[in-house]
C-alpha cells in the first residue's frame, strides 16, 4: 500500500516510517529539513521536502506520492517542559492549518483514509478516573492548555469531518522511550533526577503512558484496521504520579521527589500543571485493542521504563 508520512523524522515519525516499510508498504516521507532526507531514505522510504504550514506544497507532494493513506505525525514541540508551558503556537498551526492541508491534499489526491495525532490526555478533569473516547474534552482548559485543546478539536473535527476519507484519530499517551522527554537523556528524566519534579497534593493525578514503539505498531495497524473514528493508544496500566516518580525515581537511583502543597505549585508553575499533577485522567486502551487488534508490546510502563533504563530484572519496583 503507498502511504505518505506528515513528519516522516520526528519522534514518532522515526519508528513508524521503518516499520511501515517492514509491513510491506511503499512509503513517502517528509521533513522540513533538507539534510533529514538521507534518514527517511535509509529507512527504505522515499524523502521529500515539505513545509506543511505551505497548502501548495502540500498538495504538490501528496499527489506526487498518490497515497492511498496519509498519515499526521506533526509537531513542533519545545524539549522541556518549562518551555511547553508557554504555549506551542507552532505544533498548534499544524494542528490546525496543517491538517486541513494534509486532508484537502488526500481528497485531491484520492487517498482513502487520513490518520492523525490527537493526546489521550486533553480529558475534561471531571469524572472518573479512567477516561474512555467518550468522555468530554477539556474545553475550558487554562491557557495555554486551552489553545492546544482547541488546535487538537480542529484536528479531530477537521479529520472526523471530511467528506471522501476514512478519518481515523489516534489519541496517544505521554510518550516515552528514544527521542522523548523521558528517554535517559530527556527533560523529564533529568527533572526527577534532580528532584525538580515534586508529588505536588496528594499527587492523584494521572498519565497513561505509551512506548514510541508501541505508538509506531498501533498507527500500522490503523492503516488498514478499525472503523473511522478515535482511539485511545496508551498502555494498560493508568498510573497516578504518587505513585510513577517514586518508581521512576528509585529506576534512576535518585533521591525521592519532594512534597509540594496544591498551593504552591499553582502559584508557581500555574493551574495546568497543578491539575495535571492531581486531576489529570488516565486512558482507556478496550477500543485500540479490540477493533485494530492492536496490543502494546509493553503493557505497562514499569516494563517499558525498565527496558529503556537498563534494569535487568525488567520492571520497576512498586511505590505506593
Amino acid at each position: 500500500m503507498r502511504i505518505f508520512v506528515a513528519g516522516a523524522t520526528g519522534v514518532l515519525g522515526r519508528p513508524l516510517v521503518p516499520a511501515l516499510v517492514e509491513a510491506g508498504h511503499e512509503v513517502t516521507g517528509t521533513t522540513r529539513r533538507p539534510a533529514r532526507i538521507a534518514a527517511i531514505e535509509a529507512a527504505g522510504a522515499t524523502g521529500v521536502v515539505c513545509d506543511a504550514l505551505d497548502r501548495n506544497a502540500v498538495l504538490a507532494a501528496v499527489r506526487e506520492a498518490r497515497p492511498e493513506v496519509v498519515i499526521h505525525q506533526l509537531t513542533d514541540l519545545p524539549d522541556s517542559l518549562a518551555k511547553l508551558r508557554k504555549g506551542s503556537p507552532g505544533t498548534n498551526r499544524l494542528r490546525s492549518e496543517g491538517t486541513r492541508h494534509l486532508v484537502d491534499a488526500a481528497v485531491a489526491a484520492g487517498a482513502r483514509r487520513v490518520i492523525t495525532e490527537s493526546i489521550a490526555f486533553l480529558y475534561a478533569p471531571a469524572g472518573p478516573p479512567i477516561a474512555d473516547e467518550e468522555s468530554p474534552v477539556w474545553v475550558d482548559a487554562p491557557e495555554p492548555f486551552g489553545a492546544l485543546i482547541g488546535a487538537l478539536r480542529d484536528l479531530e473535527r477537521i479529520t472526523a469531518g471530511t467528506d471522501g476519507i476514512e478519518g481515523v484519530v489516534l489519541r496517544y499517551g505521554t510518550l516515552y522511550g528514544p527521542g522523548t522527554w523521558y528517554a535517559p537523556d530527556g527533560d523529564m528524566t533529568k527533572q526527577v533526577r534532580n528532584r525538580r519534579l515534586p508529588i505536588v497534593g496528594d499527587g492523584g493525578g494521572r498519565t497513561s503512558f505509551l512506548h514510541v514503539a508501541d505508538a509506531a505498531a498501533a498507527t500500522v495497524r490503523a492503516v488498514s484496521s478499525g472503523a473511522p473514528g478515535v482511539y485511545n493508544i496508551v498502555d494498560d496500566e493508568p498510573v497516578t504520579y504518587r505513585d510513577h516518580l517514586p518508581a521512576f525515581a528509585e529506576l534512576l537511583g535518585a533521591k525521592p521527589p519532594r512534597q509540594l502543597p496544591l498551593w504552591v505549585v499553582r502559584l508557581v508553575a500555574g493551574a495546568v500543571a497543578a491539575s495535571a499533577l492531581t486531576e489529570q485522567r488516565g486512558a482507556a486502551n478496550a477500543r485500540a485493542k479490540r477493533e485494530l487488534g492492536w496490543q502494546p508490546r509493553y503493557p505497562t510502563w514499569r516494563e517499558g521504563f525498565a527496558a529503556d533504563f537498563g534494569r535487568a530484572d525488567g520492571a520497576t519496583s512498586r511505590a505506593g
